[in-house]
């Protein structure tokens, strides 16, 4: 699988990045899966639900699943590296990465001018391009960080699909 990521400070836009280039590349046919990284303690269970009560009782892994989806919730002690999540999912063409702003792997820096953080780009080899609102000097490809078709062909220049 193809592997690129969407990377950049809070704020930056790469939530709604993700999810435009996601409609532009499967809407071209591609099959894309997204790996989005949480900073913080998430939950995506609610309590109450049989699911969590099976968490709150002590189980490491919890699978719930219906006719059309599952999803493996696991407790760990140690934060999973970004290759063992990759390992767990079905093959597809492109993996969208959100997050993970230090791992190894061909990204776009997502940067927005209000934000007031420092561009990733001159002080990371990754960075392959930035998608900014403002003009920014960057040795890299930049482009608007609207400018979803032109950053979805980039990147799929950049991963050779």
């Amino acid at each position: 699988m193809k592997v690129f990521g969407i990377a950049g400070f809070k704020n930056a836009g790469k939530t709604g990045l993700m999810e435009r280039l996601v409609a532009e590349i499967s809407g071209r046919g591609l099959a894309v899966s997204t790996l989005k990284h949480a900073h913080h303690s998430f939950d995506v269970d609610r309590p109450g639900k049989d699911s969590r009560r099976h968490r709150d009782a002590g189980a490491r892994q919890v699978l719930i699943a219906s006719d059309r989806r599952w999803a493996l919730m696991s407790e760990t002690d140690e934060p999973a590296p970004l290759e063992a999540l990759l390992a767990r999912l079905d093959p597809v063409d492109l993996v969208l990465v959100e997050g993970w702003k230090r791992a190894g792997i061909p990204k776009v820096e997502a940067w927005r001018e209000a934000a007031g953080h420092p561009l990733m780009a001159p002080d990371d080899p990754w960075v392959r391009a930035v998608a900014s609102d403002v003009p920014v000097p960057v040795a890299c490809p930049r482009f608007e960080l609207d400018d979803t078709a032109a950053i979805a062909d980039f990147l799929l220049r950049e991963a050779e699909l």
